[in-house]
């Protein structure tokens, strides 16, 4: 599992010049035209938070680099693993996975205001989550969870007996899982997404 990887992190101009590959005056003349937000310092130096510098790289097509993948990364808490499902299922999922999630801080949801707040409070960097609870608009809170930058673009594991591999929702998943949930697949798929996790870190 990634360690440590959430924290607030700020960036200075030529920071941010070094990640986009251009001098320190354009990205100085990004934020004086309102382009890139940033924040002075009592010194009137430039400084500029993560989640800003990851939604502008976005709007400018650069999200796809290391550092720029690195900046997004850094809005999740990749150490917590939201289950979102009604609380009999979801207590039993979080008895179940315990031993394979020893080292995450497990979250529960049972509701969709409760996923709501949640996802937003603790930015999780993976979010089980069971199609079949009520209420539910999937397609809608998949591409909220998927696109937009404040999330961090947490994992999302689907538990579903109606979503098919070939859906717009499995694709906009990470992985889809049927019930009885297969424990051993699940741990698999977790540990596969460790790894690109180490590796876009690295």
């Amino acid at each position: 599992m990634v360690k440590g990887v959430r924290r607030v992190r700020i960036f200075s101009a030529l920071e941010v010049a070094n990640i986009c590959g251009v001098v320190n005056q354009t990205a100085i003349n990004w934020i004086r035209n309102g382009y890139l937000k940033a924040f002075t310092t009592p010194g009137g130096q430039y400084r500029i938070y993560a989640k800003d510098l990851a939604t502008f790289l976005e709007q400018r097509g650069m999200g796809a680099s290391g550092e720029a993948l690195q900046v997004m990364m850094e809005n999740a808490d990749w150490n917590t693993f939201l289950i979102a499902m009604e609380q009999s299922a979801n207590n039993k999922i979080k008895t179940q996975t315990t031993g394979i999630l020893k080292d995450y801080n497990i979250v529960q949801a049972y509701d969709w205001f409760d996923i709501g707040r949640k996802a937003t409070e603790e930015k999780p960097g993976f979010i089980f989550l069971d199609t079949d609870l009520s209420g539910v608009d999937l397609m809608r809170i998949l591409k909220v969870l998927k696109e937009d930058l404040f999330f961090g673009r947490p994992y999302v594991l689907l538990l579903s007996d109606t979503v098919s591999n070939s859906s717009t929702e499995s694709k906009l998943a990470d992985a889809v899982f049927s019930r009885p949930l297969d424990l051993s697949k699940l741990e698999v798929t977790i540990k596969n997404l460790e790894r690109q996790l180490e590796i876009t870190a690295a």
